[in-house]
């Protein structure tokens, strides 16, 4: 009879950026129907992180995510606001494994075309 000799797990840990989690939450929010552009300064994020449009704040390994979006006019901003709350959380949460506690979202305007 052999006995396997059991190793012991290394003690691993990912940090995923808030610059990620950012880029991830504007990519999932203009992809929405009825969004026309993220409200507030968007480049260089990560040295505009309080002033821009999405700021995260995280809780331990938990991430709460605000945003500001615009949407295009003759939409229902509180329809289109879930939305983005929805697809935000589900898009953070697949691909980075960082669960996410909510998503607040603000509407800062709207576009006329």
């Amino acid at each position: 009879m052999e006995v396997e000799e059991m190793k012991p797990e290394a003690a691993s840990r990912l940090k995923i950026s808030e610059d990620v989690i950012i880029a991830i939450s504007k990519l999932a929010a203009l992809d929405v129907k009825g969004v026309a552009k993220l409200g507030g300064e968007v480049g260089k994020m990560s040295k505009l992180r309080k002033n821009g449009p999405i700021k995260i704040s995280m809780m331990g390994d938990v991430a709460a995510i605000d945003m500001k979006i615009v949407v295009k006019s003759g939409e229902k901003a509180c329809n289109i606001a879930q939305e983005v709350q929805t697809v935000v959380k589900e898009n953070v949460q697949n691909m980075t494994g960082v669960p996410v506690a909510r998503v607040n979202v603000t509407v800062s305007g709207v576009v006329f075309e």
